[in-house]
């Protein structure tokens, strides 16, 4: 009798072992399928996001399209450069036996290792990490639902012009934009087309809404520098309203920069009464940067002389308040949000790791991932916190940094003490 029992549970515990390792074997294959899934759609989006961006797209609506396929992009490949990097394991002093574990993903040969992902994702799923059988399921919904209908967005940008751009090298150029290409193409649409929706106004004000440190300013210098916008204008000019108090007591020089520049604030009025005389029977474009509720009073008061300029003249106000925006613009103003912290890790690496592949050494993306979400988009933080790490390339430095307060910029580079590195950084970068 005791044999008859012993037997049984004998095979009831090799059955439920066999069980086990095969349920391992299938969800291994499983989550190989899905991550084989994930690069064949990043391939295809992606190649339809460049295509878009080589286009000058006018269409809100497509832009709309552009833009959630960039998202969906970011969103895999994120999942991709940083799938097996656990940010508990930082500290973890036998880090060296995990190293297999963490990689990071080439988009432009996604296959080529597919099943160390799977493998990876073995081992963080034996260890019950739920989470990121579940990430990965949310990137594939989101990846699939995005290329539903990239056929019908790529036959739409074919009607659209193409543009002359330079053959990329590196994510990250020098004198270029990171992101916020939707928006910059929405600014310049308002901006050269004449017949744009302007509510009966002669004079076209679009209002760029954003909390402070979202790349307002950045956006509308890059606008201004544009081909198609300075072919367009014969006059730009720029006017930082931060000076707009001292400028009223001619206590600080005023400059309006780009093309025309004053020095001597006094002469701000009088320049504006030549600009009415000489230039204004041509196109102008004229920016006010950072202006509040007490602002728009001095601004408003200088609309009626802007308004005698020549049809097709337009203003860009960049402000904090949503109700600054609101009362001025006449179209809809363009919101600036932070960055998605998809995208964002991607401007930040550029910085941080300069080029150095980041499996180099597999703890450091892990730290550089933890200190860019504690960075919250900032991108003055992921270009100075990034310069430093650049010039520290070790974890002990990078594991320093992220328990550092790097809030504050300045605080923790004393702490640290790399003072003056910092001050290089930020000389070099003005």
């Amino acid at each position: 009798m005791a044999e008859v029992i012993f037997s049984a549970v004998v095979g009831d515990m090799v059955g439920r072992a066999i069980s086990l390792i095969a349920g391992q074997f299938k969800g291994q294959g499983r989550t190989e399928a899905k991550l084989r899934r994930i690069c064949h759609m990043l391939v295809k989006v992606h190649s339809a996001v460049e295509e878009a961006k080589g286009r000058h797209i006018t269409n809100y609506g497509t832009l709309e399209c552009l833009s959630e396929l960039n998202n969906g992009m970011y969103h895999g490949r994120y999942l991709l450069d940083t799938v097996g990097c656990r940010e508990q394991e930082l500290e973890d002093e036998q880090a060296d036996k995990v190293v297999e574990q963490r990689f990071s993903f080439s988009l432009f040969n996604p296959a080529k290792r597919v099943r160390i992902a799977a493998c990876a994702m073995k081992s963080l799923l034996s260890r019950h990490d739920i989470g990121v059988g579940e990430e990965i399921d949310r990137v594939v919904e989101i990846l699939e639902t995005v290329s539903s209908d990239l056929k019908e967005f790529m036959m739409l940008i074919q009607n659209c012009q193409p543009m002359h751009r330079p053959l990329p090298t590196n994510i990250f150029i020098e004198g270029q934009m990171f992101g916020r290409y939707v928006e910059k193409e929405r600014i310049i649409t308002f901006l050269v087309h004449d017949g744009g929706p302007l509510t009966g106004e002669k004079l076209g004000v679009l209002p760029s809404v954003g909390d402070m440190g979202v790349g307002k300013t950045t956006l509308v210098q890059h606008v201004c520098n544009d081909e198609r916008v300075r072919h367009h204008f014969p006059i730009i000019l720029y006017s930082n309203f931060s000076y707009t108090r001292a400028m009223a007591w001619g206590e600080a020089p005023f400059v309006l920069g780009s093309k025309h520049a004053v020095r001597d604030a006094k002469k701000f009025i009088e320049s504006l009464h030549v600009l009415e005389e000489k230039y204004l029977t041509k196109r102008f474009l004229l920016v006010f940067e950072d202006v509040d509720t007490g602002k728009q009073q001095t601004l408003e008061e200088l609309l009626p002389i802007l308004r005698h300029g020549k049809r097709g003249s337009r203003i860009i106000v960049t402000t904090n308040s949503k109700t600054v925006a609101a009362s001025m613009g006449t179209v809809q103003p363009v919101d600036l949000k932070v960055m998605p912290h998809q995208e964002y890790w991607f401007f930040f690496k550029a910085h941080a790791f300069a080029g150095r592949d980041v499996e180099e050494d597999p703890r450091m993306p892990a730290a550089g991932k933890a200190i860019a979400r504690k960075l919250n988009g900032s991108f003055f933080g992921a270009k100075i916190v990034g310069g430093v790490l650049k010039a520290h390339p070790n974890p002990w430095f990078w594991n320093k940094v992220l328990r550092s307060n790097i809030g504050g910029c300045l605080c923790w580079a004393m702490e640290l003490g790399i003072l003056q590195i910092l001050q290089r950084i930020w000389y070099q970068s003005t």
